[in-house]
């Protein structure tokens, strides 16, 4: 019979899988701590929106504090992170880099985005010259290319140069790492840009690759349903649901009931189970914690969507939305800006969920902006009107 679990301990061990529920490093912070967050999370979305900082910073924040801003770049560049398509855009280690090459390989039969794959169908010899420019000339952006006709569109207005870019980054053939100063994607062959020793791991089968994606995820997220464990490295359930069996028999996982779930859940046999959680951190709106909403509902009972894409007046929160964790629990979520030229963190929403002690979480989220201001090396938090915690929130920073 399956273990039964409550619901409070599925949250205490999902937040402790994200590395959540220990305490924040003291003193200095450097790559092996960003390491001990990787063996958390398992790899970071990368998103470009920089209203408060890169998304991808934020995890970090989240679990080591103030800490260099520096060390994803670093490790970048020493070879120890790749990006490549995980959970959307995404950091991977690249001890990992053997796990995704049955995406690259379904890339090369054309299974990817259809404009990419029609690009190569109609005009090969061109993505060929484009590969053997990169090999000669990389690493460079698109822009080098200089294939562009006319102003530039939308965020997707593609020219033929960036498309033939994609398309080989897609299939592996080619690797990317970001240029600091507009974030743009820097391209050069992977034999430059990764370790040696990471191209000659040897490539598993892609249901051993599958099959360990789940087991990484169930790692992760510590207690989850199956369309939980797929998702997190954005695999469809029903091509890898034939890999279930194998991971139960194995003992890698076991089956689980949560209070509260409807669907079948599995515990990973590693999972940690606190008996209290006393995790404080503002996340991204892509923090792996958060990311697949129909878990973060089940698990949290907390309602988010990210409302960028969403006309300003019919935004129920605001343009950039954070969720506060505070213990075990999803208790608010603030809408923040960095004011770099005014050196301020701009707080222009601030949202209480209902149940909660006002002036606790108020106290316990204002500390959390402190630092998070000075992280971000600005010099002041300053508090808006809008929401049912911003009025405690002032109060709080009044007496400060």
């Amino acid at each position: 019979m399956p273990t039964n679990i409550s619901a409070a301990a599925a949250r205490r061990i999902a937040i402790a899988a994200q590395g959540l529920a220990t305490a924040r490093p003291a003193g200095r912070i450097d790559k092996r701590h960003l390491r001990k967050v990787l063996d958390n999370v398992g790899l970071i979305q990368i998103d470009s929106v920089n209203v408060l900082v890169r998304s991808q910073e934020l995890p970090l924040f989240s679990r080591l504090g103030n800490h260099p801003r520096s060390l994803i770049a670093e490790a970048t560049a020493n070879g120890e992170l790749f990006e490549y398509w995980g959970h959307e855009a995404a950091h991977i280690p690249t001890t990992h880099h053997h796990l995704f090459r049955w995406r690259m390989e379904q890339a090369k039969r054309g299974e990817m985005w259809g404009s990419l794959a029609e690009l190569h169908q109609k005009n090969p010899a061109f993505v060929a010259d484009v590969l053997r420019r990169v090999k000669k000339d990389g690493p460079l952006v698109s822009g080098d290319l200089r294939t562009r006709v006319g102003p530039k569109g939308s965020w997707w207005d593609w020219d033929a140069g960036k498309q033939a870019l994609e398309f080989l980054f897609w299939r592996g053939e080619i690797t990317a790492r970001r240029r600091d100063s507009d974030f743009a994607r820097m391209y050069d062959t992977t034999e430059r840009a990764l370790p040696t020793e990471v191209l000659k791991q040897k490539t598993p089968t892609e249901d051993a690759s599958r099959k360990e994606l789940l087991l990484m995820a169930a790692h992760s997220m510590g207690v989850a349903t199956f369309r939980d464990m797929a998702d997190y490295y954005r695999q469809k359930p029903k091509d890898c649901l034939h890999l279930l069996p194998g991971l139960l028999k194995s003992g890698a996982i076991q089956e689980v009931h949560v209070e509260g779930w409807k669907d079948r859940a599995f515990l990973h046999c590693d999972a940690r189970v606190p008996r209290s959680v006393s995790a404080r951190a503002l996340l991204s709106p892509f923090d792996s914690l958060v990311w697949y909403r129909p878990r973060v509902e089940r698990v949290f009972n907390f309602r988010y969507r990210i409302e960028i894409y969403t006309p300003a007046p019919q935004r129920v929160y605001g343009y950039y939305v954070l969720p506060f964790l505070l213990g075990d629990s999803l208790v608010a979520r603030v809408d923040v800006k960095a004011d770099r030229h005014a050196g301020k963190l701009l707080v222009h929403g601030a949202f209480g969920e209902d149940g909660i002690d006002g002036l606790r979480v108020a106290k316990e989220l204002f500390a959390e902006l402190t630092l998070m201001a000075q992280w971000l090396e600005l010099d002041a938090v300053v508090i808006g009107s809008r929401g049912n915690l911003s009025r405690q929130l002032r109060q709080v920073s009044r007496r400060r």
